[in-house]
């Protein structure tokens, strides 16, 4: 490696460990779920292999507790693979935030990037896009993010097929209740305005309101609610400072404009 190279190289390092740095606490909360997961597979009909090969090649947390409950549900698979694309519709939605962030990239990094685009690993790069200007090699923040939380998500599962066998109870001790928690440390750093906030309460009330709806539609029923409230407050409060500013514009430059 060149002397040229080594600052490039370094720097790419660092944006890399950082990634997973920043998503350590967001894994731990994620480690119950995985570990739950892994422990519902047998008894819903689903083999210890067939649930290591699904966190393997889906890795989709939710999606993934959808299938195993219409699995054991009996389900036809035409509606398995239905239900757990509607819940997993939410990540258009993050996939249309980071577009325009990595539209420098080659399409073989992004093959990977949506693969291993995550609730977890959007939130850390989106974070880390909000602090930092310079953007160019922050997909290899991105990169060891989705590793992370990759390696957790499998490694987990795997532990929960053999605590399974050992503590066939295990789903009685709450355990899902670390996810929600998770999710709830994910938005909380993003609550610095009140459009964020009007995007939260409205997408939570939504989701409570629309709870009933088949195939989770209410998810996405309410993350549409929450953008669109959000998005017209601050377009709205946009619109006043601009009014604002045009009202204390000096008379001279208003003149001069003209």
């Amino acid at each position: 490696m060149s002397a040229t190279d080594y600052p490039l190289a370094e720097r790419r390092r660092q944006e890399f460990i950082a990634g997973a740095k920043a998503t350590v606490p967001l894994i731990v909360g994620a480690i119950p779920f995985g570990i739950l997961f892994g422990t519902l597979a047998e008894p819903s009909g689903l083999s210890a292999l067939g649930a290591l090969a699904m966190s393997l090649i889906v890795f989709a947390g939710a999606s993934q507790f959808i299938a195993l409950g219409l699995l054991s549900a009996g389900a036809a698979l035409p509606v398995i693979i239905a239900t757990t694309l509607v819940v997993n519709l939410r990540h258009m939605l993050y996939a249309a935030n980071l577009v325009p962030k990595i539209r420098h990239l080659p399409q073989r990094w992004r093959i990977p990037m949506a693969f291993g685009l995550t609730d977890e690993t959007f939130a850390a790069v989106s974070n880390r896009y909000l602090q930092q200007e310079e953007t160019r090699e922050l997909h290899w923040f991105y990169l060891g993010s989705f590793l992370a939380m990759y390696s957790n998500w499998v490694f987990c599962t795997a532990l929960g097929v053999g605590l399974g066998k050992v503590f066939p109870d295990m789903t009685r001790w709450g355990l899902d209740f670390a996810m929600s928690v998770t999710f709830i440390g994910m938005v909380v750093p993003y609550l610095r305005n009140s459009p964020m906030w009007a995007a939260v309460i409205v997408s939570g009330a939504m989701a409570i309101a629309t709870a009933g709806m088949p195939h989770k539609l209410g998810l996405m029923v309410a993350a549409i609610c929450g953008i669109a409230a959000g998005l017209s407050l601050h377009l709205l409060k946009q619109q006043r400072a601009d009014q604002d500013r045009t009202a204390t514009e000096p008379m001279t430059e208003r003149e001069t404009d003209r």
